[in-house]
């Protein structure tokens, strides 16, 4: 704005260099005053000198600088609240990037409130935009909360679909639990060695226990497990057998369970009189196997380690008959509440199941029975109290007991009650009335299954 003084004052000396009529003055006029001094007088027009434009010109400069003096104090607001919201922006940042990696920590509540904080920073950003001409930097940041807001949402549809996955696994494990109750009610577990109850219904996961004695995976063949019946003092007994080739050949004896684990076992001898085959028990302080290539049966005492045999009639040692789990499976040895049985075929039974009852005083058998079931349809089988059970492979990790023969009525029938393997393929399986447990060796390691038994119903 041109101040008045200043003005005049260019006026003034305007005039003293123009000569009177020329140029773009306008109308002048010149004369005498009543003094008799000499007046001139100018009309200046609006298109010599534009007053009011000036004029326009004044206010609007006025009112600019009011705009201006205003538009500082504003950016001195927005400068200030970008300090904020840049380390607002920042800590956001590092919330988006933990959120990320684990986004299943978080709840709805902190989604929502991280939302809002986003939505004030792309407000404010706009509004920057749409007051600085310069909005390069604010189109960029701009766009980066955008993304964050982006990814803050996709975030919390991840968090959303991984409730309804939590939910739905929660409704499966509810179903999974009423079944279980539903089933604890039908089933439970006897006594020690009672058969008050109506077979066996369901099988545990395995549990694995270790590796062989031997620390050795090659040491796929042989048994291990406790003293079916142990005699006085010698309770806790346990047993292992293993070689890398279907023979017996070394035994080792542990007192207890705890040695082992710690492969510490109290007795351990070179069988000399070595036999084939995996399902050998001991019971009674009598390790019982399948004598080394004979259709005989052998037992060795485990306290003088005198050897015994028996030539079982009407057998023979070929192995056609094995298992289809493992090779040169001719007998199975199985205990149970009832007593010590054998499980094997022959040629007379045209390789069906045949089940024998030994007289442990005598070592003879007592009772045959014969059964329909082919036994190289059969992966294994054990007995429980008086019903023999035959399992099969249904995939490479599950087997089922599908058959069961019952020596009291002699009926036999079909059933199915699958369970889990830890590993493909097994060579030993049998049922330990001293604590009615199934145990496995299986590839090397020693694994056992907890068994359940149906409630018998009581009769009003």
């Amino acid at each position: 704005m041109v101040p008045a003084l200043l003005f005049f004052a260019l006026l003034r000396s305007t005039l003293a260099i123009v000569p009177i009529g020329y140029g773009d003055f306008g109308n002048v006029t010149a004369g005498a005053d009543e003094n008799g001094q000499c007046v001139c007088k100018v009309f200046l027009s609006d298109n010599t000198f534009p007053f009011q434009k000036v004029e326009q010109l004044q206010t609007t400069s006025r009112e600019l600088s009011l705009k201006v003096e205003q538009g500082f104090s504003e950016l001195k607001v927005y400068e200030s609240k970008l300090a904020i919201y840049v380390q607002k922006l920042m800590n956001l940042t590092v919330r988006v990037e933990i959120m990320e990696k684990e986004p299943d920590k978080y709840t709805q509540l902190e989604f929502e409130m991280l939302r809002i904080e986003l939505q004030e920073m792309e407000k404010l950003v706009t509004e920057l935009r749409q007051s600085v001409n310069s909005s390069v930097i604010f189109d960029h940041l701009y766009v980066e909360i955008r993304n964050m807001t982006l990814v803050v949402n996709q975030l919390e549809r991840y968090d959303k679909n991984n409730l309804l996955v939590i939910r739905r696994d929660f409704i499966k494990l509810q179903k999974k639990l009423e079944d279980c109750e539903k089933w604890r009610e039908e089933s439970f577990k006897p006594e020690i060695g009672s058969c008050n109850h109506g077979g066996i219904t369901n099988v545990s996961v395995p549990y694995i226990v270790q590796l062989n004695a031997h620390v050795s995976e090659g040491y796929i063949y042989g048994g291990w497990g406790r003293d079916s019946k142990p005699k006085p003092g010698f309770e806790e007994i346990y047993w292992y057998s293993g070689y890398s080739s279907p023979y017996t050949n070394n035994i080792y004896l542990y007192s207890d369970y705890t040695n082992l684990l710690l492969r510490n076992s109290y007795k351990n001898w070179v069988n000399d009189n070595k036999g084939n085959g995996n399902n050998n028990v001991m019971y009674g302080n009598y390790y019982y196997y399948n004598c080394y290539n004979s259709g005989n049966i052998c037992r060795i005492n485990a306290t003088t380690f005198n050897v015994e045999t028996r030539v079982l009639s009407g057998t023979a040692w070929n192995s056609r008959f094995s298992y289809s789990s493992a090779t040169y499976q001719d007998f199975d040895f199985a205990a149970d509440e009832n007593g010590l049985w054998v499980i094997y075929a022959t040629e007379a039974s045209k390789g069906n199941l045949v089940l024998s009852k030994i007289n442990t005083n005598t070592f003879s058998l007592e009772q045959t029975w014969d059964t329909n079931l082919f036994r190289r349809r059969v992966s294994n089988a054990f007995m429980v109290c008086g019903v023999l059970y035959a399992t099969r492979q249904l995939n490479l990790y599950t087997e089922e007991i599908f058959y069961k023969f019952d020596t009291q009525t002699g009926e036999e029938s079909y059933i199915s009650i699958p369970f889990n393997k830890q590993y493909e393929g097994f060579v030993y399986l049998d049922y330990n009335p001293a604590d009615q447990l199934l145990y496995m060796y299986s590839k090397g390691y020693y694994i056992f299954y907890k068994v359940q038994f149906q409630k018998l119903k009581q009769h009003a």
